[in-house]
């Protein structure tokens, strides 16, 4: 027996260009790593010890299987309070984390054949889920040169009568691109008119640079949205995996049917966690977001000193996606020359699709400190 018992899909799988540059990481020493979407804050003590203080009153077993009753209300009204729009408890479904919302909203929606626009450079599981659910990926290339903005006459031009979903991450992993109001406006008109679903991964939500409003589409086609996000990024909760899905009734209960087939529940501690994050929304998410706007701030500074670099002005998330073109080399032989002779890992921009190559993604995931040291160690490198 070998691996041809295995799912054709899985015999010769495509390579997972992150992975093998961490694992090459993992072999070697003194590595600045800016590769993963991790922060390094601790997730805030009070939310750790409401957590536990719940586990410890014996709040260690299963909860309903759409999440805690609390939660799914606690979540409805925060959309309905910040965005002024009404959201109630049966719109939200609790998950193990934002990626579990997406896979379930696409094994809910989608029929085998049907289409789903994806626009890159983008976070890769969305290729890999689109495929899961039997559906077929389209991706739709975004321009460099235009800031990575959103192309409403590029997203006409990929629809075909199969069309049934559009993914949306804004702010966008990796490029830093945010949506206006125009372009959300423009979005949910296709949506509504062509009587599509768009599937807006909010995660980044809180990390918009000054200046820069953050917009959901779901303001402007409510019906026809839904928002899959979570608590990893703007609460450093990434290893509590808690997330949650958000949009009309009738779609969020048939997330919860495939769910049943997947795991009953989110953990109930991570559930606990995220009711007390929620109730302390304000002053639990400032300093995290302000300490990476730092961050940023320092990189966009530090990093338009280094001759081969060009920096494309971000919009918001934690990342900075420079231009590495000048260095004559492809986005993956950048990354291993920077982590051979540098010692600092960063992302391939073609791990996001072809639309990336030719960039790289990197983190602001380290401390200040840390920061420094990478950018000293760039200004060494000849090419």
């Amino acid at each position: 027996m070998d691996q041809t018992f295995l799912n054709q899909a899985y015999q010769n799988p495509t390579p997972n260009i992150l992975a093998d540059v961490c694992e090459k990481a993992a072999t070697m020493d003194n590595v600045i790593d800016l590769s993963i979407g991790d922060p390094d804050l601790p997730t805030p003590v009070a939310i750790t010890e409401a957590a536990f203080a719940a586990v410890k009153a014996g709040d260690s077993h299963y909860t309903a299987a759409m999440g805690k009753p609390e939660l799914r209300a606690a979540i409805a009204d925060f959309y309905t309070q910040r965005f002024s729009r009404p959201t109630q408890s049966n719109q939200v479904m609790v998950t193990v984390g934002a990626e579990h919302a997406l896979f379930l909203v696409l094994q809910a929606i989608l029929n085998p054949g049907e289409e789903v626009i994806v626009l890159e450079p983008s976070f890769s599981p969305y290729i890999a889920q689109v495929k899961l659910a039997q559906g077929v990926p389209v991706e739709v290339a975004t321009d460099a040169t235009k800031g990575f903005a959103l192309d409403i006459v590029a997203i006409k031009k990929a629809l075909t009568p199969k069309t049934k979903a559009i993914v949306i991450n804004s702010p966008n992993n990796p490029t830093g691109n945010a949506l206006t109001v125009a372009e959300a406006k423009a979005l949910a008109k296709i949506a509504i008119e062509n009587d599509l679903m768009i599937l807006s991964d909010e995660i980044y939500a809180d990390y918009v640079e000054p200046g820069v409003e953050f917009v959901s589409p779901a303001t402007y086609a409510p019906e026809n949205t839904v928002i899959v996000s979570g608590f990893s990024k703007n609460f450093a909760m990434t290893g509590w995996r808690i997330g949650y899905v958000v949009g009309p009734d009738w779609l969020v209960k048939a997330t919860g049917e495939v769910n049943d087939a997947v795991t009953f529940a989110a953990p109930t501690p991570s559930q606990d966690a995220a009711l007390y994050a929620l109730a302390h929304y304000d002053e639990l998410t400032a300093p995290v977001v302000s300490e990476f706007k730092k961050r940023l701030a320092y990189l966009n500074q530090a990093l338009a000193e280094v001759s081969w670099l060009k920096l494309t002005p971000s919009m918001g998330s934690i990342y900075l996606f420079p231009n590495i073109q000048a260095t004559g080399m492809d986005s993956l032989s950048f990354a291993d020359k920077l982590l051979n002779e540098a010692g600092i890992l960063v992302v391939p921009g073609v791990a996001f699709g072809q639309a990336g190559e030719g960039f790289v993604r990197i983190a602001a995931t380290q401390k200040q400190a840390v920061l420094e040291e990478a950018v000293k160690r760039m200004k060494k490198l000849e090419w």
